[in-house]
This record gives structure tokens, C-alpha cells and sequence, in this order.
């Protein structure tokens, strides 16, 4: 029978200089793994910081486009309401400026576009503690169609002929007086659900520190609170209006509301019926700082330099013109 022996050399394993070369080669494989990795998840929370400031910049930037584009809109007809103050109150949490009478602001649907310049006109009603900062916007108008059901008790509508309209509020109304008839067969005549918001920035519904664009909205017989986009930090609002060359010249609100020196303005009774178009600018923020990031940057937004910033969020500025069609 033959014996095999192994030589101590053969049966012997890895040498220390071996095993830390190996050691050391596993490491930096780690390590450049590691690193891959957190390459990697930088960068999907960038991407994904990025995909929220479009989100919530684009959707609230539409949102605005589409009720801007709607100001005004009275249905079947043009003529202003003829609703007395008294017809439609109370009114719970009416945005109302110093002074004004309660009803003022719901029956006011004439005025299809309004604005505040930097500044809170409701901080004595409806916006007392939630405006935060940048420009107040007021878009006024009726439901893009009428009502195929019977109207609702406490809620505000109008209701349309060619002639004339007025806003009611409840569950019906008289006919329209004064609505002419038509050659055979009465003047058409509908019910329009009354839609009016006033839009600010405020804060997010869950989270006090985030900036959120918000609205009241006229819901039944009150203005109620609403979020339109998170993240939406700051809003500037300008109006167009034709200069005396027939060009459009855009103004802040409170050129058209005659606290301005602004000589193309002799009166101002009806500057704000005279908008045709407006500009508006949107700044969208990330809802957390994102770590090795620093926005240093100053974003020009209509009459304002907002900022330098001097923080880690991100943000995006988002600018639309709007061509108002009432």
C-alpha cells in the first residue's frame, strides 16, 4: 500500500502578508461600493426634491391659469348684478376690508379680478392670523356651466338672462325682473353656482413650517378654508391694463387701487374692470433642507427681490401670463 505525505509547505494556508493584502482589497471594494451608494441616494433625493418642486409649482401655476381665465364670467350675460347687499347676509367669515358692509365682498361679482400689493387686506375678517407673506389675489366669477338640479338652501348662485342677472341665495328665486322677451318665447334664463376665492400664502395643513398656497372659497353661506399646493412660498401678482398707446402696461395692485402716483390713473373707479391679463410668479420650496445644498440666490419676482435666501432648500421660481376672456 503506498502513503501519500504531505510537505508542510502544501498543507499550509494563506500568509499574514497575504490575508492583509486580501483585507485591504475587500475594504477599498467596500468602500467604493459604499460610496456608489450614497452617490446614488444623493441623487434620487435630489431627483426627487426636484419632482416635488415641479409638482407643486406646475399644479399650482395651472391651478391659477385656469380660475384666472374664468374671472368675470357671469354666464349668459354682462351686466352687473342687481342683488342688494341686504338680499343674501349673513355671511360667515366674509372677507371684508376696513369699513366695508357685510354682503359687499359675495355680491361684488362685477369685479372678476382684485388684488393686494404686499400686503393683507382681510386681517381684520377672513385672513386675520393665516396670511404669511406676498400678494393677496381675488378671483371672482360663476360655474363654467348651469345647474341641471335644483338649487341648494344657503348656498349663493346666480342666475343669468341676456339682460340682466342676479345673485340669490337659498333654495329658489323670483324670475329675473326686467329680462326682455324674446320674438315667440322668453328670454333663457339659468342658474349659476357663484364661485369666489381670495388667494394667499399660507401653511401647509400639516405642517406649520412648510409654505402653502391657500384660498378662502365661498362653500355654502361662508368662506371656508382651503390648500390649493404645498410648498408654494411667496406670490406676485401684476396686472395688464391698455395705456393710452393702446400697449399693455403691467401694475401692481395698489396702482390700480389709487395709492400709486402712477399719472396714466386720472381715476380709478374702473381701472380693475380694465384688466385684460394677468402676471403672476410662483416660488416653489422643498419641504426639508437637503444636507451639502446652500441657496444663496435672490429671485426677482414682479416689484420684489426675494431673498438672498441663505439656507439649504431648494427652490424653483415658476412665471405664467394669463390672458383673462371676460
Amino acid at each position: 500500500m503506498n502513503t501519500h505525505t504531505s510537505s508542510p509547505r502544501a498543507a499550509a494556508g494563506f500568509s499574514l502578508v497575504e490575508m492583509m493584502i486580501s483585507i485591504t482589497l475587500g475594504m477599498l471594494i467596500v468602500a467604493a461600493l459604499v460610496g456608489v451608494l450614497i452617490s446614488n441616494s444623493r441623487t434620487a433625493k435630489t431627483t426627487d426634491r426636484s419632482t416635488e418642486l415641479q409638482s407643486n409649482g406646475r399644479y399650482a401655476l395651472d391651478h391659477l391659469q385656469r380660475e384666472l381665465r374664468h374671472a368675470g364670467y357671469r354666464g349668459y350675460t354682462w351686466s352687473e348684478p342687481s342683488t342688494p347687499v341686504t338680499a343674501i347676509t349673513p355671511i360667515t367669515n366674509e372677507c371684508l376690508v376696513a369699513g366695508a358692509a357685510a354682503g359687499s365682498f359675495v355680491t361684488n361679482l362685477r369685479q372678476g379680478i382684485w388684488g393686494a400689493n404686499d400686503s393683507n387686506p382681510y386681517s381684520g375678517s377672513c385672513l386675520n392670523s393665516d396670511y404669511v407673506r406676498g400678494d393677496v389675489l381675488v378671483i371672482r366669477h360663476v360655474a363654467h356651466t348651469p345647474l341641471n338640479t335644483n338649487t341648494t338652501s344657503g348656498s349663493f348662485y346666480f342666475r343669468s338672462s341676456y339682460a340682466v342677472g342676479e345673485i340669490f341665495k337659498g333654495s329658489g328665486a323670483a324670475p329675473l325682473a326686467g329680462a326682455p322677451t324674446l320674438t315667440g318665447s322668453p328670454t333663457p334664463q339659468a342658474d349659476f353656482q357663484l364661485q369666489e376665492y381670495v388667494y394667499y400664502i399660507g401653511s401647509d395643513d400639516n405642517d406649520a413650517t412648510i409654505p402653502a398656497l391657500r384660498r378662502r372659497a365661498l362653500v355654502g353661506s361662508g368662506m371656508a378654508d382651503e390648500m390649493v399646493a404645498s410648498g408654494i412660498e411667496q406670490m406676485q401678482v401684476q396686472y395688464g391694463r391698455l395705456d393710452t398707446a393702446l400697449n399693455t402696461r403691467y401694475f401692481n395692485a395698489n396702482s390700480l387701487s389709487g395709492s400709486s402716483s402712477d399719472t396714466l390713473f386720472t381715476t380709478t373707479s374702473y381701472a380693475w374692470d380694465e384688466v385684460n391679463s394677468a402676471r403672476i410668479w410662483l416660488l416653489a420650496r422643498t419641504a426639508g433642507i437637503e444636507n451639502g445644498h446652500s441657496d444663496t440666490r435672490s429671485y426677482a419676482m414682479g416689484d420684489i427681490s426675494y431673498g438672498p435666501m441663505n439656507d439649504g432648500f431648494r427652490r424653483q421660481l415658476f412665471t405664467a401670463v394669463i390672458q383673462l376672456r371676460n
